[in-house]
Order: structure tokens, then sequence, then C-alpha cells
């Protein structure tokens, strides 16, 4: 269970509105929210975790922020909030790797939590580590497979880490999985198609590529792009 489940069913709420003050950037009645519940739980963590997190959008609090973060996380080391706060906290200071240990903690206390994966993800591209992008794109399209744009992210990601044919087996997957979504556009269909025919191209499967834009030329709306690329490959071959 969570720290939160440690608090009554009032200071739960209470709870909740500071993480919803927070996020529409009212830090002043965030930290008057948590100072409700530190009267009477002054030892619990998440709740000073979350009081330093919105005290360290305020002007010249940062240093008071981050003391109290870190002994919030001294009261509950085990919650994934705490860690999650101290990353953020991280962050805002620009220390990448930190923030990175930080996100990577908390995802150990819990794994599927949506919001860190996210969070991790953009700090691995900022920093340039596309194997660890991979693995996290990977763990969101698993976490919501029925959300088509996680897949597409996941190839995007294999793709980046040049695994061509995974980013390639991936959409594919994703084309057979949502064959019968009526939400997807003719333009995203055959976005997607252009995107196997690249992925095949850029692996130098230029025949393959060939074969598949003959195969799908029904599919692909960008008649120019088709065009262009077909021009392209036949040069090479």
């Amino acid at each position: 269970g969570t720290a939160m489940q440690n608090l009554g069913t009032k200071d739960q709420a209470i709870f909740r509105s500071i993480v919803r003050f927070y996020e529409t950037k009212q830090y002043k009645k965030g930290i008057k929210a948590a100072d409700t519940i530190l009267k009477k739980n002054p030892d619990h963590g998440e709740t000073l975790c979350m009081k330093g997190l919105a005290l360290s959008c305020l002007p010249d609090k940062k240093e008071e922020a981050y003391e109290l973060v870190k002994k919030g996380l001294t009261k509950d080391l085990r919650s994934h909030v705490c860690w999650h706060v101290l990353g953020l906290l991280h962050r805002q200071d620009r220390n990448y790797a930190d923030s990175m240990k930080c996100y990577t903690r908390a995802l150990a206390n819990d794994p599927t939590n949506l919001q860190i994966l996210r969070d991790l993800a953009v700090l691995q591209i900022h920093s340039r580590d596309i194997p660890g992008f991979a693995e996290t794109r990977r763990k969101l399209a698993v976490q919501k497979s029925n959300n088509r744009q996680n897949w597409m992210g996941y190839a995007i990601a294999e793709h980046m880490n040049k695994n061509y044919e995974m980013a390639k087996a991936i959409l594919e997957s994703a084309e057979q999985t949502f064959k019968d979504d009526n939400t997807i556009t003719a333009y995203e269909a055959s976005e997607v198609s252009m995107y196997k025919i690249m992925l095949l191209e850029e692996s130098g499967q230029l025949s393959q590529a060939l074969a598949l834009m003959n195969a799908e030329d029904k599919k692909i709306t960008d008649k120019f792009g088709l065009l262009e690329v077909k021009g392209r490959l036949l040069l090479y071959l």
C-alpha cells in the first residue's frame, strides 16, 4: 500500500488536493493544504515531499524545498511519490543524471506508473540514452497496450536505436491490432506505410522497400512522396 493509505479519509482527500494545486500552479494553496496534514502527521513523508515540491516553484525557496523533500524521503524510502518528487527537483536544476536515478528508484517501487515512465523517457531522450529510452517506451506500450500512440512511440524509439526490423515489426503488429479502429484516418494509415518503407530503405533493404511500396501503394495518399522515394530506390538498385 502507499503511504497515502496511512492517512485518514479526510487527509487523503486533502493530499489529493495538494497534487491538484501543484498541477494547476497554485503553489501557496498547495503548501497550506500540506500544512493541514503535517499539523497532525508531522512525519508523513509524501506530504513533506509534496510541500517541498510546491515550495520549489516559489522564488528563493529551492534550498528549503530540497531539505523538506530529503526529510520526507528519509521518512518513507519506499514511496514512489517521494523519489519522483526528488527527481522533479533535480530536473528543475538540470541535474538529469540524478533525476533519472530518482525516477528509476521510484519505478522500482511502482513499476507501472505511467507518469514516472513518461518523465523518465523525456530525460532519456534529452541525455541521448537511446537504449534506455526504447526500453521505457516499451514499458509504456505494454502498460497501455490499447493506446495506438504508445506503439507508434515505441516503434520510433526502436528506429532511433537502429533496431529497424524491430521497429517495422511493432508497426505491423499495431496495424493488425488496430485494423478495425475507424478513428484512424487514411492519412495516418498512409504515413505508417511510408514509415515502414523508410525503415527498410534505411536498413539497406532496398528491393524489399520497393516491393512493399508496390504492395501498399493503394494505401498511400502522399503520391508525390511515393514517387520521390520510388525514384531514389530505383536510382540505387
